[in-house]
């Protein structure tokens, strides 16, 4: 019974967290291109005026994907030390947590290709074309990461870390935390590297025929997202921490890098952007990877 409240609680704080990243980042975008921007709680607004509306659902594999989605993502989560807390019991292992991760994805991306919907259909093949792109370079990252501390476990390399800021891995692996900053702007789906959205495009892809409670489902898992993506950087190359207040801390200096490169770049076409990973962040990464097997 216990074991389920904590990961009932971990589930909520994830999801609170993202969306009140989610809402500040809107707010601070605004403010960098001269608007006022919406409230930073405008977020909860929305999931909330969501799931009060009727949903326009097209068949069962819809209604899986989201949940799977979500799901994954939730699951993911689990797996991530916060603060040193695991919210259950079991394994941190990177290779597991970025399978998981993986899962929450390709639950969107199937919910969204059920619709028919050629614009999500689009949106889809881009989003999944974007995480060849991105997931290259972050696993050259943390195979240098894994060869480094000799373990794939993320709670111990965030705990062989401590003691000091010059222990951080940004700090002693400049290069790899450079070339993880890159590809997570990718894995967060923001500018430059926000083609499979590209409202202008194809009507936001694949959220074109989501609504009420489905689009509702996204934007949690959306929030979920930026939580577990952010939570991962912070233990790799931050040190992780010791109370939450500072971990969440962490988070969002990481997610403020992100908004303000959303705030002034613009867009990549998918060729641009998939050329752009396999070349700059996967350079970098492949460097680090070198000096560290030099050593």
């Amino acid at each position: 019974m216990m074991a389920v409240l904590r990961v009932f609680l971990f589930s909520l704080f994830a999801i609170f967290i993202g969306l009140l990243f989610m809402g500040i980042g809107r707010k601070v975008i605004a403010r960098i291109q001269l608007r006022y921007g919406p409230p930073f709680y405008q977020a909860f607004l929305d999931v909330g005026k969501l799931f009060s509306r009727k949903s326009i659902t097209h068949n069962f594999v819809m209604d899986l994907g989201m949940v799977m989605s979500l799901g994954g993502l939730l699951a993911t989560m689990l797996f991530v030390p916060i603060a040193g807390h695991v919210a259950v019991k079991t394994s941190t292992n990177l290779i597991v947590i970025m399978y998981l991760m993986a899962i929450g994805y390709l639950g969107m991306a199937m919910a969204v290709a059920a619709s028919g919907n050629p614009n999500a259909t689009i949106g889809v093949s881009r989003a999944l074309t974007m995480m060849l792109g991105y997931e290259v370079p972050f696993f050259t990252v943390m195979l240098g990461l894994i060869i480094v501390n000799g373990t794939s476990s993320l709670e111990l390399i965030s705990q062989s870390q401590a003691g000091s800021i010059l222990n951080w891995n940004m700090i002693r692996f400049p290069l790899a935390f450079i070339a993880a900053e890159i590809a997570l702007q990718a894995m967060m789906g923001e500018k430059p590297f926000d083609a499979m959205i590209a409202p202008a495009e194809i009507a936001s892809g694949p959220m074109v025929e989501l609504s009420g409670k489905y689009l509702g489902l996204a934007f949690l898992t959306h929030a979920v997202s930026i939580f577990v993506e952010t939570a991962i950087i912070v233990n790799l190359f931050m040190g992780g921490a010791s109370n939450i207040f500072t971990f969440v801390l962490k988070q969002f200096e990481i997610y403020l890098i992100t908004v303000f490169i959303e705030a002034v770049f613009p867009r990549f076409k998918i060729e641009q952007a998939v050329k752009f990973l396999w070349t700059v962040p996967m350079g970098i990464a492949v460097l680090q990877l070198i000096l560290i097997l030099l050593k």
